[in-house]
């Protein structure tokens, strides 16, 4: 049928996602951005003429669409194992393949991060459009496969608008970031002081950076860790200036880790007192602890030690757990939805072939019926009845079985089965 091919290509992704293969095999199958051009090209050379190769951390994977998904599966691994300078077999146990209805899922899932390391995280979707940005530009993009990426960005905003599986930390580190927006709101004029070089203090203090952070500085406390300042880019304190510079400080994170409280409540009580009572977000970042639990009686002291950074992100994935639940029912009528408006499209170019089939008919009779009313509409139904009726008749003559046909017809004329119209 015309025009029917363009829409009877079933999606298609091939790959590797962080559940079924290694860091290390990620790593080699990796599709660098300025990769991406002769990656496609390859694609093309076999064959696939529509397709988006989505390089992340967690996964590589081609979503294409397909007229054959089992000659373009082979072709995708075939292209896949070259680029990573290996061979089919090695990469064979750990690709996955979907198809049809699997695959729309897989993409809908992954746009909406619930396929992710980490449910929610808001980065998955912008990496997503900038991988098919990449594949239009080099002409890999049309009809079938940009309604497929579009009908996935409309789920992931269904998700992103009507849960709220996004809005809670689920790291430590992003929960100290969230605790200190709520105490300090914007962050770009704040200033952090990291006093000792503990791993987790250093995890902290980068996302605090990463989150917008003004200033920072660190006091080594005795522990020199080399190019620590030159990755933090912060400035170098010397315990001498450290009462100063705790006053300074809109956060403290302790990550100094020895047997003595390295932080007492009278050194925070007259850091309040020098910032005239402006709060300061502590973070103990230590085992055992580096701060004196008196801080946390103090006013505008607000203290939050490991375990309490923990209880939080743990009620945030329990929160996310429950909020997936109902993005997953969303998907599935999003991908339903999908799957209709697919079928709809598969049926157009019969319909539209019908509308003007009969359009044409219409025009003739009602140019032979030179304006008479009647006549024209005992025409019109005459010529649309002849053929169906002549075939119809043909067929019981040749001895074929017609219940089907006449199924058929009273479902699409809507026709009782006692031979009258439906009131």
């Amino acid at each position: 049928m015309a025009g029917g091919s363009a829409t009877s290509r079933t999606p298609l992704i091939v790959g590797v996602n962080h559940r079924t293969g290694s860091l290390t095999l990620r790593d080699r199958l990796f599709v660098e951005d300025a990769d991406v051009p002769g990656f496609l090209d390859r694609l093309r050379g076999t064959g696939v003429s529509e397709a988006v190769v989505l390089s992340t951390c967690d996964r590589v994977e081609v979503i294409a669409v397909s007229e054959d998904t089992e000659k373009d599966s082979h072709a995708v691994t075939r292209v896949l194992a070259d680029h990573a300078g290996l061979s089919e077999s090695e990469i064979a146990a750990a690709l996955s393949a979907l198809s049809g209805p699997d695959a729309v899922r897989h993409l809908f899932r992954v746009a909406s991060s619930l396929d992710s390391v980490v449910v929610g995280e808001p980065q998955v979707l912008g990496q997503v459009k900038a991988c098919h940005r990449l594949a239009r530009d080099q002409g890999m993009v049309s009809g079938d496969l940009e309604r497929l990426m579009q009908s996935a960005y409309g789920a992931a905003k269904r998700v992103r608008t009507e849960t709220a599986i996004g809005e809670r930390p689920v790291s430590i580190a992003a929960v100290a970031v969230g605790i200190a927006r709520e105490v300090h709101g914007m962050l770009e004029h704040a200033q952090a002081l990291l006093m000792g070089t503990g791993d987790m203090g250093e995890v902290i203090a980068d996302e605090l950076l990463k989150a917008g952070l003004g200033r920072l500085a660190v006091c080594e406390y005795g522990r020199p860790a080399p190019d620590m300042l030159d990755r933090l880019g912060a400035a170098e304190v010397q315990q001498s200036a450290l009462p100063a510079a705790l006053a300074e400080a809109d956060i403290v994170i302790t990550a100094i880790g020895g047997r003595e409280r390295a932080l007492s409540a009278d050194m925070v009580r007259l850091a309040l007192k020098v910032r005239r009572s402006r709060p300061q977000f502590i973070v103990d970042a230590s085992l055992p602890r580096d701060v004196e639990t008196a801080v946390d009686r103090l006013d505008d002291a607000f203290l939050y030690d490991l375990a309490d950074l923990e209880r939080l992100a743990m009620e945030g994935q329990a929160s996310r757990s429950f909020e997936a639940e109902a993005a997953e029912r969303i998907l599935l009528a999003e991908v339903d939805s999908y799957h209709k408006g697919r079928v709809e499209r598969t049926a157009a170019p019969t319909l539209s072939a019908l509308h003007a089939h009969v359009g044409a008919i219409r025009d003739s009779v009602l140019k032979e019926a030179g304006g008479d009313a009647e006549r024209a509409t005992h025409m019109l139904v005459q010529r649309l009845l002849h053929t169906p009726s002549e075939r119809l008749r043909l067929m019981a003559q040749a001895g074929e079985d017609i219940d089907a046909v006449e199924r058929l017809i009273r479902d699409l004329f809507d026709i009782a089965d006692d031979g009258d119209d439906k009131p």
